[in-house]
């Protein structure tokens, strides 16, 4: 039996290609006379250039930069071969990096993010790939933009500080982005636009920390940064806070387009990248799966994208996750054949199922695996 092991990363706990390994290994305990193929993928969240790295090689390069808060960080770009550099925003920005006494989008930056765009620049890269996703900011790019020479200024004439917030004073933009002719393309597999009912202040805000009031303030202030952005940033397009996919990662997605960026799917990305079409078309099973397996997994995300194409192709496709809230019939309408819980499989909540998920994922993955192999194995 030919099986395809294509997860997500669960976020704060394993990687991709560490879940596959487990669900791998499991599945090894009850029968070694399947073909494994091993595919992690990430939509461009954390983990994305990890899953590029393994897919395509090249050169990986650590950089020093700076957390949302403005602490020191370790992040790194993948240079290839065609002069093509790429980054994940979650490395500086990344909600993962603050906790949750410290997730406040009022002040956090996305200034980290500029320094590892400033230094793809300066590697010598002609088009730089920008992972979106797993932030903890909500400040349109305005830090990422400052790291790259163009400052956001008050009525004064000063510089703004950094976040959010800070924005519902913006006047002016001083300096020119400094980007030696380089293309970007913003990797994202979310469509939501900067401002308004489904922007980045409403829809995602509020996972970042953000009560109601402070929601209706970014949205303002953000109106107001993307105005001065269409009149003093050259290039930028008309229209900037309505634009799809502008609110990815708190706004970044606005501020690239500011600069002339486009935009890309994440998922599709990496799947032309790890050749998943390929691998989908000769498999018999594909297990596919993420942290949280939810209504926003059906929006955009790996899960989403890996299940409609095993369906388009008639391939049955199960899911596990550390937890499992998606309905079945909504699940089955996206092409999954069944999903697999750890909370579940470790007793359930009120049997420490949740704490026994989080602490021993990799066991309980390779537990689920064997399950999997009893059940779906030839």
């Amino acid at each position: 039996m030919r099986v395809l092991l294509c997860p997500d990363k669960f976020a704060g706990t394993l990687s991709a290609p560490e879940v596959a390994a487990a669900v791998a290994d499991g599945w090894r305990t009850v029968t070694d006379g399947d073909d494994l193929l091993i595919r992690p993928l990430a939509d461009g969240g954390p983990g994305f250039v990890e899953v590029l790295a393994e897919a395509l090689g090249g050169r990986r390069v650590p950089v020093s930069t700076v957390d949302p808060l403005g602490r020191p960080a370790a992040g790194e770009i993948l240079l290839t071969a065609d002069a093509t550099a790429y980054l994940e925003s979650a490395q500086a920005c990344g909600l993962h990096l603050l906790s949750a006494a410290e997730r406040d989008p009022k002040t956090t930056t996305s200034y980290g993010l500029g320094l590892l765009v400033a230094a793809a620049v300066e590697s010598g890269a002609r088009t730089v790939v920008i992972g979106l996703g797993g932030s903890g900011t909500n400040d349109a790019g305005a830090g990422m933009l400052a790291a790259l020479g163009v400052t956001p200024l008050d009525p004064g004439g000063a510089a703004l500080p950094y976040g959010g917030a800070a924005l519902a004073a913006v006047d002016a933009l001083d300096g020119a982005p400094r980007l030696r002719g380089v293309r970007l393309v913003a990797a994202t597999d979310v469509d939501n636009p900067l401002l308004g009912l489904h922007g980045a202040s409403n829809v995602f805000g509020p996972q970042k920390g953000a009560d109601r009031g402070d929601v209706l303030l970014l949205d303002a202030a953000l109106e107001r940064f993307a105005a001065v952005l269409e009149r003093d940033l050259a290039g930028c397009p008309t229209g900037l806070g309505t634009l799809p996919g502008g609110g990815a990662a708190g706004g970044i997605g606005a501020a690239l387009f500011a600069l002339g960026g486009t935009c890309e799917s994440g998922i599709g990305l990496v799947t032309r990248a790890t050749r998943l079409d390929a691998a989908l078309d000769t498999a018999d099973l594909v297990v596919t799966g993420e942290g949280s397996f939810d209504h926003q997994s059906l929006r955009g995300k790996v899960v989403a994208g890996v299940a409609g194409a095993a369906r388009d192709r008639g391939v049955p496709c199960v899911v596990v996750a550390g937890q499992v809230s998606t309905g079945r019939r909504e699940a089955a309408s996206a092409g999954v054949t069944d999903a697999y819980s750890l909370v579940e499989h470790f007793g359930g909540e009120e049997s420490g199922g949740l704490d026994a998920a989080l602490s021993r994922p990799a066991d309980g993955l390779r537990e689920l695996g064997a399950r999997l192999a009893r059940q779906w194995s030839r």
